[in-house]
């Protein structure tokens, strides 16, 4: 996963932090740092004394957070006005020497997943909950958690609107031509270039096939409802019939959704069970007037596969947020084809929902931090839990 782009927030968010600044490029620790009492008012040089040992001791007692990587200020000033008092931030960038020695010393973690590895979980010996601030885990080493008996979970679903939405609008980008219509006006080619004189679709009345139920997905399907498609979708988890009818949708198989529906949308999680999902069999299922969207993972899609598809209009078009890799190289053979249209895995941060996934994480830490189990620990590390 990349970094998430810059955020400018509204100055009503960035003014109260003015006076937080870093103090280098790769780290920080941010504690809660009350006004010092008046010198006037002390009793005596042992009074202020014991309230320098007093402070140090609670300092001590603070709940220290190894927080990564060191986000813009404006990122960082939504998680400072939401961080407890009792939390110390302690900030550095995946990777470095002071990210790992921080491991050492830290409660919790609370971040991205790059550098979630196994020298991370080996150095980790008080850490009690790694809570990350993004949907998927596929970076973080699965295995070295569970052998350091520490449970992952993630955000919560803080971005599953602005997947969704940002699904709803590849759609409809690609259906309406977008991209190559703007464009054809940019060059002066009033409804007379290439895509001008393509065909534009209607959403109506489409059958939209979405791959993986989960929270996203169900987010999908409550909106493009709205635009009268026909919702199919499969699942490893199947609802209920109850379930379905008040989703409006209807459970096939796999392939059965792959040859019937005008969208194929995906939204499952990376594991081994689904790299490559979408490959040479079955973008050759699909229909030629098909449009395959994928806001999830990259390699859940055959790259190479999907680019043959296209440049042979075997399907019709694609909207891709995520690729295999990640940023892709200048020479990416899919930069060149008219019928595809990328975002650079930019569906998931948005100016409100970083409120959203720091309000989730730092609540997950304070459940484990009184007692309680965690949520959202990621279905590999649920049995781990106590």
């Amino acid at each position: 996963m990349i970094d998430p782009p810059f955020v400018q927030l509204p100055a009503r968010l960035r003014q109260p932090f003015q006076r937080y600044s870093l103090p280098s490029a790769h780290s920080a620790t941010f504690h809660d740092n009350r006004p010092a009492p008046d010198p006037a008012r002390r009793a005596g040089s042992a009074r202020e004394s014991s309230h320098t040992n007093e402070t140090t001791r609670n300092r001590s007692m603070a709940i220290k957070i190894l927080f990564a990587p060191n986000h813009p200020q404006p990122i960082l000033a939504v998680a400072l006005a939401l961080k407890p008092p009792e939390f110390d931030l302690m900030i550095h960038d995946h990777g470095t020497p002071e990210y790992y020695r921080a491991a050492e010393e830290a409660d919790y973690y609370l971040g991205m997943t790059r550098n979630i590895d196994a020298k991370f979980f080996a150095l980790a010996k008080k850490m009690r909950l790694v809570q990350l601030l993004s949907a998927g885990y596929d970076r973080a080493d699965v295995a070295a958690a569970r052998k350091a008996g520490i449970p992952i979970a993630n955000n919560g679903g803080a971005n599953a609107i602005a997947v969704a939405e940002h699904t709803l609008m590849l759609m409809l980008a690609t259906l309406k031509k977008l991209t190559g219509l703007h464009a054809d006006v940019s060059a002066g080619q009033w409804r007379s270039g290439a895509s001008g004189k393509a065909p534009v679709h209607e959403l109506r009345g489409k059958r939209l096939g979405i791959v993986g139920l989960g929270n996203i997905g169900k987010k999908v399907a409550r909106r493009a409802a709205a635009f009268d498609v026909d919702i199919q979708y499969y699942d490893i988890a199947r609802l209920s019939e109850d379930e379905e009818d008040a989703l409006g949708v209807r459970f096939v198989l796999f392939t059965e959704l792959l040859r019937t529906s005008d969208i194929v949308t995906l939204h499952v999680p990376l594991d081994d069970t689904t790299r490559n999902l979408i490959g040479v069999a079955e973008l050759a299922l699909m229909k030629p007037t098909a449009v395959l969207i994928n806001t999830c993972r990259g390699p859940v899609v055959n790259e190479s596969a999907v680019h043959d598809a296209l440049k042979a209009n075997r399907i019709a078009m694609a909207g891709l947020d995520v690729m295999t890799e990640e940023p892709p190289k200048p020479e990416n053979p899919l930069f060149v084809l008219s019928n595809v249209i990328l975002t650079p895995h930019a569906a998931g941060p948005t100016v409100e929902n970083w409120t959203d996934r720091f309000r989730n994480g730092f609540d997950n830490i304070q459940r484990v931090h009184g007692g309680r189990k965690p949520k959202w620990v990621i279905p590999e590390l649920q049995d781990i839990v106590k």
